[in-house]
């Protein structure tokens, strides 16, 4: 790692979070600590860039022909009336005209072509008549035409210079064509940061284990894995953790010395049998997170040396929902990029709920549709139980319900965000 973790940098004072100091806390505390390696441009959509990139010229780098036609000087050219001009040269693209173009003639000219010396304006071919002469071609190009018509001027796209991508980016297709067109061949970035992820309790297998009496599959982990990646990191399957003390304690020390972060599902409470934060409170720092959010119970969040450690819940729905709120930006920015906060959508509350305890915000699974008058509603699933992964299936996104509200009635105007927002398929696609 180039840099370490804050120290202590979970530690807050407060009994209980609200969701939006819980975000504030984060963003404020936490910084990218991935070291760097130079990529490939074809290998780079998808990373996050680790330094600005300015364009060494303009772009496009000559003025050039947006269409199929023929060039000229506007100079030459009777606005009013139109003018004729002898053709005395072709330039296509990559065939640039060498030789100086003589007054008052016109150059054909092909889509992508450099534009001639002392040449401003373009016709389109459909435009303009050809017609074949003793001396060569000439044409007649209508009047009306303005200086620059048709052309895509040097610079046009951006300036020598400029910043075309910024760091801490997370590059997409359409940045990997800007750098390509800047002329790079490859691109500083940050190293996906490694993300040690356990699952924890005697209950829990692997699927395609046989199933007992009393255990349950793993969804978790799959689960995890999926949207571990979405934030661009890169996951280690650690396996599943059982209810004793001595083991969690020896695997959390051994992992903390391999990975920039670790993970677990389930254990994340001071029960009983919940070890995971016994051996936490032994290895490292602890803090226990009490957000005042459904569903989620407490999230802990930590440090062993310089891995930075999170416990999430047992419940699949829980386990989701807090990852896109807490865990997947918190990625993101360990990892090198900027923050990622969702965008919230206003959309029709197609449901009642008719109380709501208040101080607490709440994310309900929703589904979307459009009414009759082509507004967008949008439904709540049915149970709210945050062990039924169908709901997830089923759902959109989450619907986000404020700390102050205690009531919604049928129309009222909900916060809505897409499960697209962090590069997840809405529902059928």
């Amino acid at each position: 790692m180039t840099k370490k973790l804050l120290d202590d940098c979970f530690l807050h004072d407060a009994d209980r979070l609200r969701h939006e100091d819980a975000i504030k806390l984060l963003r404020s505390r936490l910084a990218p600590v991935a070291e760097t390696e130079t990529v490939p441009l074809n290998q780079a959509a998808g990373r996050i860039l680790a330094e600005p990139l300015t364009a060494p010229r303009d772009i496009p780098a000559h003025t050039n022909s947006a269409v199929d036609g023929y060039a000229f000087s506007h100079s030459d050219y009777e606005r009013d009336q139109g003018s004729e001009f002898r053709v005395s040269a072709r330039a296509a693209a990559g065939h640039p005209v060498v030789e100086s173009v003589p007054p008052n003639t016109a150059v054909r000219i092909f889509t992508g072509a450099e534009m001639p010396a002392g040449l401003d304006t373009i016709v389109m071919q459909e435009d303009c008549e050809s017609e074949e002469k003793s001396d060569g071609e000439w044409i007649r190009v209508p009047g009306g035409l303005k200086p620059s018509a048709n052309c895509r001027l040097a610079g046009e796209d951006v300036v020598a210079g400029a910043m075309v991508l910024d760091k801490s980016q997370r590059l997409r297709p359409q940045d990997v064509a800007t750098a390509a067109s800047a002329g790079a061949a490859s691109l500083l970035c940050y190293k996906p940061l490694i993300v040690g992820l356990f699952s924890t309790g005697d209950e829990i297998i692997r699927p395609g284990e046989p199933l007992s009496v009393g255990q349950v599959y793993d969804a978790n982990a799959p689960m995890l894995q999926a949207l571990v990646a979405l934030s661009g990191a890169e996951t280690v399957d650690l396996g599943v953790l059982p209810d004793d003390r001595a083991i969690v304690t020896e695997k959390l020390k051994e992992a903390a010395g391999k990975y920039d972060v670790l993970l677990t599902s389930g254990g994340a409470s001071r029960g009983e049998e919940d070890y995971v934060v016994k051996a936490l409170d032994e290895l490292g720092k602890l803090h226990m997170w009490q957000i005042a959010v459904k569903p989620g119970r407490p999230i802990s969040f930590g440090q062993i040396g310089d891995c930075a450690f999170a416990g999430l819940p047992g419940n699949p729905v829980a386990v989701f929902v807090c990852f896109l709120l807490y865990i997947y930006p918190m990625l993101v920015r360990m990892g090198g990029g900027n923050w990622v906060e969702p965008q919230r959508y206003p959309v029709k509350a197609n449901f009642d709920m008719p109380s709501k305890k208040p101080g607490r915000r709440e994310f309900l699974r929703g589904t979307l549709s459009t009414t009759a008058g082509g507004e967008v509603a949008v439904s709540k699933y049915a149970s709210e139980g945050s062990g039924l992964i169908s709901s997830l299936r089923a759902s959109d996104g989450l619907v986000e319900i404020g700390e102050d509200v205690t009531a919604i009635a049928e129309g009222d105007a909900v916060a809505f965000i897409p499960f697209s927002e962090f590069g997840i398929l809405g529902r059928g696609a």
